[in-house]
């Protein structure tokens, strides 16, 4: 794996690709085009972290929901990788176009976020802008990041630090347990296993400082999430 991220030779933006999805990595790289390198590769958020460390590229590509870590995805990546100073960023490149998973990329350090529909002309042209200090957002995505950050800064930090915490998957876990569905109800529900239910909800409880279901549903009503 090269650990030169300059590309002196082409002048190239070099660039890591994260994602859990071997064929999408495949066909991400061949879409590119030349001005854009991939460097280096990950399937989960330990790799991630390590790889980002390792090559410290430019530009890091990154899917919002990964497998490891602590459950937190592509969000979890990025705050991991704040000792890095910033020399590193973060473009989210996702299926999701949800509302919730694009302010919470931003909020995490991501200086942009398209979805896969993307074409591979506009994906390197996305690096190129990244890796130049700009921000970049598909079209529709970008209203997100506006509302959710011209709003008062109090009212967001109030109304959405806590839920932030838990990735897309744990919070659709979340609210169907503290609806009251049994493990198995959830994981026929979401069509994951009973023991990735278990690992999610340890997670949640974690990451919200309650011990016990009966508390993550109080915790939910009292925010109207159930």
């Amino acid at each position: 794996m090269s650990t030169d991220t300059t590309g002196p030779s082409t002048g190239a933006v070099d660039v890591v690709l994260v994602d859990d999805h071997h064929l999408f990595r495949t066909g991400v790289k061949a879409s590119l085009d030349a001005g854009v390198r991939v460097v280096g590769e990950a399937d989960d958020v330990e790799s991630a972290v390590r790889v980002v460390h390792e090559l410290q590229p430019p530009v890091v590509l990154l899917d919002v929901h990964l497998p490891g870590g602590d459950g937190g995805g592509g969000a979890e990546v990025i705050r991991r990788c704040a000792d890095l100073g910033g020399t590193t960023r973060f473009l989210a490149l996702s299926v999701s176009d949800a509302a919730e998973d694009v302010v919470a990329t931003i909020r995490s350090g991501a200086r942009g976020y398209v979805t896969k529909a993307i074409d591979g002309g506009e994906l390197s042209d996305a690096v190129r802008r990244v890796a130049g200090g700009d921000a970049v957002f598909s079209p529709r995505l970008a209203g997100f990041v506006l509302d959710a950050f011209g709003a008062a800064a109090g009212d967001v930090a109030t109304g959405d630090d806590e839920l932030d915490r838990l990735s897309a998957r744990e919070r659709e876990v979340m609210r169907l347990i503290a609806r009251g569905y049994t493990y198995r109800e959830v994981a026929s529900e979401l069509f994951i296993s009973v023991k990735t239910v278990e690992t999610h909800v340890s997670a949640v409880l974690r990451k919200l400082q309650l011990s016990s279901r009966h508390e993550l549903t109080r915790w939910a009503a009292a925010r109207r999430l159930l």
